[in-house]
């Protein structure tokens, strides 16, 4: 029989919801297909597939295609690392965060874009929640993010003001959502395509809490075409993978500047003498905010 190409929609306990030309099937994987991916490289949601349709409706996995991007978790366990591939394929990742009610955590976004940076999966930053402030006070927020060349879309799902922009960024891609509690996401997904969020949120609903692992992992049909994958569990991706010395990397700003300090294993810190990063904030060219970010992450804070 053919076997037909399909993208991964679903996953949950060895069973992938898989969607192809001619409809959407249950499948389970090859068991030589299993063996080869090993335990730290399983089949999961937004990966391209090879299925083999079965005459009960169902499919088998025969092939995982390559990947062209994947944001991966890595955990240490008492055996060593493992490595969880979160989605497949990731166009972006799209931070949401409210201008107010919750404010901004902008410590956590920072977090977030190095995540992206490190991960090489361009981020798109979403103010959502822009009728409960002035255009001015949203802008001191996050103004800083489009002089570093990040894309800031500026939504309200109550207005319903950049929601049709947000559409068109999602539009044919394959996107991870993430925020914080209270930033909107839900209705910004139901302002987008009706029903939308609250799909998400009955998968969201049945997380662990307090684990790093997820029962069931979901990507989203998009009517305009796309997919979008809620990832609640992005905040407990840890940097403890990240060296101290290579953080400095992931700040577009920062790197830069890092030849020009004195000392080659230059920490950037207040005590560092002959520092091109702290000269540079000292003189307003790079934001202290964004600096006291990078500190706290090489302390290992949130």
């Amino acid at each position: 029989m053919t076997l037909l190409r399909g993208t991964v929609l679903r996953s949950q306990s060895g069973f992938y919801t898989v969607r192809t030309d001619e409809g959407v099937c249950v499948c389970r994987v090859r068991g030589a297909l299993k063996r080869k991916l090993g335990r730290n490289d399983q089949i999961t949601v937004g990966d391209r597939v090879q299925v083999l349709p079965l005459s009960d409706g169902t499919g088998v996995i025969q092939d995982l295609e390559p990947r062209n991007s994947a944001l991966v978790r890595l955990e240490p366990t008492p055996h060593g690392e493992f490595r969880q591939v979160l989605l497949a394929n990731a166009d972006q990742i799209v931070l949401v965060f409210s201008c107010a009610q919750p404010d901004p955590r902008l410590r956590m976004l920072d977090r977030f874009l190095v995540i992206c940076e490190k991960q090489g999966i361009p981020p798109l930053i979403v103010a959502n929640k822009i009728d409960l402030v002035s255009p001015q006070r949203a802008r001191e927020y996050f103004a800083l993010y489009e002089e570093l060349d990040y894309p800031v879309l500026y939504t309200s799902a109550k207005t319903g003001q950049g929601v049709d922009r947000l559409r068109d960024q999602l539009k044919d891609r394959i996107s991870g959502l993430v925020g914080p509690s209270g930033a909107g996401k839900t209705s910004l997904l139901n302002a987008i395509q009706p029903e939308l969020g609250l799909e998400v949120g009955s998968v969201s609903s049945i997380t662990h809490k307090g684990r790093h692992t997820t029962v069931v992992r979901s990507m989203f049909p998009l009517t305009c075409g796309g997919y979008v994958a809620d990832l609640p569990g992005l905040r407990s991706l840890a940097l403890w993978d990240t060296q101290p010395e290579e953080l400095d990397g992931y700040f577009p700003e920062l790197r830069h500047l890092v030849a020009q300090c004195q000392f080659s294993d230059c920490t950037h810190s207040p005590d560092e003498p002959g520092c091109a990063v702290r000269a540079a904030v000292a003189e307003g060219k790079i934001d202290r905010r964004r600096y006291e970010s990078y500190l706290r992450l090489r302390a290992g804070e949130d």
